[in-house]
């Protein structure tokens, strides 16, 4: 993303045989201050993961205990390790969009047809997005900590990462 910016701009500037304009210049710069911002909010969130999913799935299962009572969709260690392993490839995926500030890798890979999986497996998709819906929570807040972090106005990233959270739950849902 931020390559492919300098490199088209270089390149235009070239094909005129200009100097690079201020417009530009502050153009490239509004950029890499951005993908500091992404930079720290993946960081944050990778690095507090485990966190975010364990305490996803704890709060969900407290609202929705037939979920790992005998029958439920995550009882046994088998299932319950699954539902972990799913929220945290959720998560992984919800960053990768943050990074590349684009939602088609976690659709493609993540999103595309987990639905129609969960449905065949017989998993509660409204289930699986209040899990999601947690780790939204958990995540943003942690995001959202301004100290430590590259300072600015996090708002417009901070309302972007909901809506990659969002575009999961809607999924699955």
């Amino acid at each position: 993303m931020v390559l492919d910016a300098f490199a088209k701009v270089v390149s235009q500037a070239d094909a005129r045989g200009e100097y690079l304009s201020q417009a530009q210049l502050d153009a490239l710069t509004a950029i890499i201050k951005d993908g500091n911002k992404r930079t720290d909010t993946v960081n944050r969130i990778t690095s507090n993961s485990s966190a975010i999913v364990a305490n996803a799935a704890r709060a969900l299962f407290a609202e929705q205990p037939q979920l790992i009572a005998p029958g439920g969709n995550a009882y046994t260690s088998r299932r319950n390790a699954a539902c972990l392993r799913d929220m945290e490839i959720i998560l992984r995926y919800v960053t990768y969009a943050i990074f590349a500030g684009d939602a088609s890798v976690l659709n493609d890979r993540c999103l595309n047809g987990l639905r129609e999986t969960y449905l065949a497996l017989g998993t509660p998709g409204a289930s699986v997005a209040v899990g999601v819906q947690k780790m939204k929570d958990a995540a943003l807040a942690i995001a959202g900590d301004p100290n430590g972090i590259t300072r600015g106005d996090c708002s417009a990233l901070l309302a972007e990462v909901a809506s990659y959270f969002d575009q999961a739950a809607a999924a699955v849902a």
